[in-house]
């Protein structure tokens, strides 16, 4: 189950409101998303999560770039949510180098002098190789700023120790919005 919020800091405190992301493909429609709740170029923090597994902040701070923390990268890159976060430059990735180079394919779908049986008797590959390229693709653990929330109380080490299951209440708590929160949720 999935529960995302947008908090905005106005002068008045921080408020609440239940986001609906069904229509979000991109970060930047995420962004444009969260700028919307702040006509002011207030801070507004996405929070996302899914329960028990991750949970991703996304801080925008008025025209700014978006600032990202996602607590398990692997996890959150089997979740159509979570792929919107794990942006190519999050996860250290070379955007122009694609995983495969359409290229080097011959029509049958193998790469230029590879057999399509697949790798040769006595090779010592198995098939577990491709799983270990993807996992190396998206590491286990926390991805992106750890200080995203520094300023506002909750420091990298409170961050990292965070638990998928009450993180969320955990960082409005102590950005003073947990009842704010608690009436979208």
């Amino acid at each position: 189950m999935y529960f995302a919020a947008l908090l905005a800091r106005t002068e008045d405190g921080w408020e609440a409101s239940d986001t609906e992301l069904d229509d979000v493909e991109t970060l930047s429609d995420l962004a444009e998303l969260a700028r919307e709740a702040s006509p002011e170029d207030d801070t507004v923090l996405v929070l996302i999560e899914q329960e028990d597994a991750w949970f991703g902040v996304v801080r925008i701070d008025g025209e700014d770039d978006p600032r990202i923390y996602v607590s398990d990268a692997a996890a959150a890159a089997r979740s159509s949510y979570g792929e919107i976060l794990l942006t190519d430059e999050l996860l250290g990735r070379d955007p122009d180098d694609d995983e495969t180079d359409l290229d080097a394919l011959d029509l049958d779908g193998t790469e230029d002098g590879e057999s399509d049986s697949g790798p040769a008797a006595g090779s010592g590959a198995d098939d577990d190789e491709d799983d270990d390229t993807s996992a190396e693709a998206v590491p286990h653990g926390p991805v992106g700023d750890p200080e995203i929330l520094d300023d506002l109380g909750v420091g990298q080490k409170e961050l990292r120790a965070l638990d998928a299951d009450d993180a969320l209440g955990a960082i409005a708590e102590a950005l003073g919005a947990s009842e704010v929160l608690e009436t979208v949720r």
